[in-house]
């Protein structure tokens, strides 16, 4: 990872422990993340099927987790070898197939969290707007401004990659410092915020489970599964997508190239923790849809959802 902004197109790589561990480090997120969630996706789409918003959202994010894994390899061999051979639309492709999972993610997640607040605190009067019908709108609309608002910043990536003629530096490779700070600054207010609505559900739905009597200890785990479901999006927020773009930020007025690249390296591992999401989100989740059977008149989140 060059620290020179102006002039992010090096001769070549010198072999290092640190490119070392992070080939490693995607190398066992690589081996995790893909089976993982394609067996996710494929239960999903299975048992689940696109019958509630909740398993539309899921299957949106397994997607998206599954593009980053598949992205995986080429960060291997390029940390592995410190060469580049495919090209620099490849390279380009990968670059944004990371920074387009860490948006799209964080905007399912927060539907989910959304998702399960109004479940919850208004189960029937949420029925009309929690469909599947909406869900898959509210998804498509997600992948189509990102990728639109993406759309610059694959040109100008592409653009500088280009110039590159002697060596291609790929995942090393930094754009010009008023161009990676006018990304950074956004992504950190936008994730900001995500974060915020995320923290107000949480807060809100642990309020709401408070007021409600519980009874018997299967009432006791739906709500021990609902404050999981809280935790596990607010640990990927706050581990995952948050300290990254922070650091690009302070990156950006001294070099701290080796710490940004270990965060690159953490926030990769989110696509490996999302499938607990999915465990703790929908009742049955290993079973087969005509084995599941659905109790509308208990206070557990993830029953309520399966209505719709």
């Amino acid at each position: 990872m060059s620290g020179n902004f102006t002039n992010s197109c090096i001769e070549a790589l010198e072999p290092s422990n640190r490119f070392l561990v992070s080939a490693v480090v995607y190398g066992l997120v690589l081996a995790v993340s893909l089976p993982l969630n394609t067996v996710s996706l494929w239960i999903l789409l299975r048992s689940h099927g696109l019958r509630s918003s909740c398993a539309v959202l899921m299957v949106n994010l397994a997607a998206s987790d599954l593009l980053l894994a598949l992205s995986l390899p080429l960060r291997v061999y390029f940390y592995a070898t410190l060469q580049w051979p495919f090209g620099v639309g490849t390279c380009t492709a990968a670059i944004m197939l990371f920074r387009i999972n860490i948006r799209t993610s964080s905007i399912f997640i927060t539907l989910i969290s959304v998702d399960r607040l109004v479940a919850l605190v208004f189960p029937l009067r949420s029925r009309s707007l929690r469909t599947t019908a909406c869900a898959c709108k509210c998804c498509a609309v997600v992948w189509i401004l990102v990728t639109i608002l993406c759309i610059p910043e694959i040109i100008h990536l592409h653009n500088k990659l280009t110039e590159c003629t002697i060596y291609t530096p790929c995942f090393e490779f930094r754009t010009s410092r008023k161009h990676s700070l006018t990304m950074a600054l956004s992504q950190a207010i936008f994730l900001l915020i995500l974060l915020v609505v995320n923290i107000v559900s949480t807060v809100v739905v642990i309020v709401a489970l408070r007021k409600r009597p519980s009874t018997g200890a299967a009432k006791v785990n739906n709500r021990m599964n609902v404050i999981l479901i809280f935790a596990v999006n607010m640990l990927v927020f706050m581990i995952f997508f948050m300290p990254f773009t922070l650091q690009l930020l302070i990156g950006l007025m001294d070099n701290h190239a080796d710490v940004l690249r270990g965060l690159i390296c953490l926030a990769s591992v989110n696509c490996c923790l999302d499938p607990l999401i999915y465990y703790f989100s929908l009742d049955s989740f290993w079973q087969d849809k005509g084995k599941r059977q659905t109790d509308v008149g208990t206070y557990s989140l993830s029953r309520t959802m399966e209505r719709s």
